[in-house]
């Protein structure tokens, strides 16, 4: 079966291409999702269509990407962790939270854009990558600090008395 990709689909093409797949792939799988439609005469005309208008809205998009990207660059985000004695963190820091520092910084990224093979599970400098654009990609410095712990006194022994009887 051939089909016209409506979105970009992993391992198979981007919007736009005609693809062959397994019938059941093409019914079951990308019909109903509405990723594809079925390569007709008159789909491939309308695809046409929509492939000027993505190319224009992908222009954009890369352009605003690259905006963006000379604003990310110089920026440090750092995070104040509880860790143990030879630097291991007692939480982590994750995708979920380095999109929190961003937005505190003033810039919307999505979770989901943000390079994190595994979260960071220890103190130091880290360079996180962000997909920002297909073709696009920036790089954030991440800090990863030891919280400040209050100094608490260690309790002191109790002394025990002897009773004698």
């Amino acid at each position: 079966m051939e089909v016209i990709l409506k979105e970009d689909v992993a391992n198979l093409g981007h919007r736009g291409d005609v693809v062959k797949v397994a019938d059941g792939y093409g019914r079951n799988f990308l019909l109903p999702r509405k990723l594809a439609l079925q390569a007709t005469l008159a789909n491939k005309a309308v695809i046409e269509q929509m492939k000027a208008a993505a190319a224009r809205r992908s222009a954009t998009e890369k352009a605003q990407a690259e905006e963006l990207v000379v604003k990310l660059e110089p920026l440090v985000l750092s995070f104040a962790r509880k860790s143990g004695e030879n630097g291991q963190l007692f939480g982590s820091v994750t995708s979920v939270d380095i999109a929190a520092g961003l937005e505190a910084k003033g810039f919307e990224v999505d979770r989901r854009k943000i390079q994190l093979a595994e979260p960071l599970k220890s103190l130091g400098d880290f360079t996180v990558a962000i997909k920002l654009h297909r073709e696009v990609t920036a790089h954030v410095k991440v800090q990863v600090l030891a919280e400040a712990q209050e100094e608490t006194p260690a309790a002191e022994p109790v002394a025990e008395e002897a009773v004698a009887e």
